[in-house]
């Protein structure tokens, strides 16, 4: 139960992160593979974390913010949605 919980949370959070990556990476200009290398991982880890395939751990998190050049909190950062 516990384990099935901790899935759902992280799934949550990716929901946030990984829009937050790809808008980064189009404002930017870059290259999802290239900011792949630059933190540590292949272009299908980081397209599986994108995807929802792999959750993105607080690690994760500090290596791909680092590739982008932005602060973590970033990452984290929730879009405020206007009705």
């Amino acid at each position: 139960m516990l384990r099935v919980k901790r899935k759902e949370e992280g799934r949550a959070i990716n929901d946030i992160i990984a829009p937050n990556i790809r808008k980064i990476i189009k404002e930017k200009g870059l290259k999802q593979c290239a900011v792949a290398e630059k933190a540590g991982y292949s272009a299908r880890q980081i397209s599986a974390m994108l995807n929802g395939r792999r959750l993105i751990l607080d690690i994760d998190v500090c290596k791909i913010a680092e590739a982008l050049d932005v602060d973590a909190n970033t990452l984290l950062r929730r879009e405020k949605v206007i009705d």
